[in-house]
């Protein structure tokens, strides 16, 4: 009989989880590498900026989280990643900094691949896929210009965009076939 104790919990969670300090990757679960279709050699000791389509995409990222934990040092998204082969997809991810006043010091955080659901056709900068991330979950240009410190402007230009790559006439066609997994 298998025992049950915390570290066969951990490596047998059915969501992928990582232990970090400093945005490296310090311990993660057997699910997170078959999320990601890695090794635990290619991941340990990494920072997470191997997960990320672009090093643009991965300081944009950290910044946001910095800006929008909540007082318990937690934080939620919808974003798009990348496997170890380079395929990217589409993942929520959540965590917890295990100190709110130095959220990058050491956290635990969750991944979930959401590529079953919202598959990548069209191809996006990272710009684009954080906006539409971020319509997705109802936020206005304001709203998303605030978590992404651009202007309101410029995520109207950006939605505009990303309203002809998905030859959408409104916004909320846009994200329906976001969420359809139209993209």
């Amino acid at each position: 009989m298998l025992e049950l104790d915390y570290r066969t919990a951990f490596d047998m969670a059915p969501i992928g989880m990582v232990l970090s300090r400093n945005r490296l990757i310090v311990d993660c679960n057997r699910q997170l590498l078959t999320i990601f279709d890695a090794r635990r050699e290619q991941l340990l000791g990494q920072s997470f900026e191997v997960l990320y389509p672009s090093t643009a995409e991965f300081e944009r990222t950290g910044d946001r989280i910095l800006a929008a934990l909540d007082e318990q040092g937690r934080y939620a998204d919808d974003r798009v990643m990348k496997r170890a082969n380079g395929e990217l997809f589409w993942c929520h991810v959540a965590g917890r900094a295990l100190d709110a006043e130095d959220p990058h010091a050491a956290g635990i955080w969750s991944f979930q691949d959401l590529s079953a659901r919202r598959v990548l056709k069209v191809d996006f900068t990272g710009r684009e896929r954080e906006i539409a991330a971020l319509l997705v979950d109802g936020l206005t240009s304001k709203e998303i210009g605030r978590k992404l410190d651009i202007s309101p402007r410029t995520v109207d230009v950006y939605r505009a965009r990303l309203m002809r790559k998905m030859s959408a006439g409104t916004t909320a066609e846009l994200v329906h076939r976001l969420l359809a997994g139209e993209h």
